[in-house]
């Protein structure tokens, strides 16, 4: 013997087997007696083994064919485990995916979208790089990473490039707030004031490519002033911890501001705030790109 030259053989084999006579495995199977009689032939010619004897009472297995029944099963199961596996393969997506990350891991939801991931496309190995949404802009844009978060106004958002730009695909994620804080004590200057008597007040500044200069930047641009910066730092927990030493005024996101307000004291301001929002981006010319593709549809659950 050196081949079974179809599976479909043991298959009748192991029905016949299992239903005690051919014409039950024919309805099983959906097929005529006599194929059903073929196919069990043609095994036991290609194998050189009596499968099966007649009697007055009808098919009899052999001890032969009993030996081989649970190998016959055995290859059933296995055939049935190649084609489940062949069908995860279907649009199976592998490789490696840069992606950008800003501010801090539970507002972006970065843990479920990776999750996700994990559980659902194995064969993608991600590689995080941390920065500021204007890093994120600037690494997507020179290829350092496939895609990112970015912090912007709602009326700010990366889309059509200019000509010398390559377009931007951006996915909003959500919408939230920036809030003024300030530090305990300041409460007569900040609480009810507004823009133009906040930017005479010292300010922690950011980076020009932190999502709260550009803010900023547009709020006294409008007014024809600017803030009074007396220091500059790039990362939001440092921002915090100049305002609680009582250095200056910060923007903060609503839901931090509240929880400094309750923990530290800080004043919110009551009378501005800033919309803005968190988006995912990617080269609008990659956003078909089977990895990407599958990030976005993933991105859309974890939110």
């Amino acid at each position: 013997m050196e081949r079974i030259s179809n599976i479909n053989n043991i298959l009748a084999f192991v029905t016949v087997a299992r239903e005690g006579s051919v014409s039950r495995a024919a309805d099983v199977l959906n097929l005529t007696q006599p194929a059903i009689s073929h196919q069990i032939k043609r095994l036991s010619e290609e194998t050189g083994i009596t499968l099966f004897t007649r009697s007055a009472t009808g098919l009899s297995i052999t001890p032969d064919g009993s030996a081989m029944l649970e190998k016959a099963e055995q290859v059933l199961q296995a055939m049935a485990e190649f084609r489940r596996h062949a069908s995860k393969r279907v649009g199976h997506v592998s490789g490696k995916l840069k992606i950008g990350t800003i501010v801090d891991p539970e507002f972006i939801r970065l843990g479920r979208l990776l999750a996700l991931l994990r559980s659902e496309h194995p064969d993608i190995e991600t590689e995080l790089v941390h920065g500021v949404s204007g890093d994120i802009l600037k690494w997507l844009k020179q290829g350092r990473i496939d895609a990112g978060f970015y912090l912007s106004g709602p009326d700010d958002l990366p889309g059509i490039g200019s000509d010398n730009e390559e377009t931007v695909h951006t996915i909003k994620l959500a919408d939230f707030t920036y809030r003024v804080i300030a530090p305990d004590g300041w409460q007569k200057q900040v609480e009810n004031a507004d823009w133009a008597s906040l930017a005479a007040l010292p300010w922690i500044g950011t980076p020009e490519k932190s999502v709260h200069h550009r803010l900023l930047a547009s709020v006294f641009k409008n007014l024809g002033c600017r803030p009074n910066v007396v220091a500059l730092v790039d990362q939001e927990p440092s921002m915090l911890e100049m305002v609680r030493s009582g250095i200056g005024l910060s923007l903060c996101r609503d839901s931090i501001a509240l929880h400094q307000k309750q923990t530290f004291g800080l004043v919110v301001a009551d009378a501005v705030s800033v919309p803005a929002c968190l988006c995912f981006i990617a080269l609008d010319q990659r956003k078909d790109n089977p990895m990407l593709s599958e990030t976005f549809k993933l991105l859309q659950r974890s939110w």
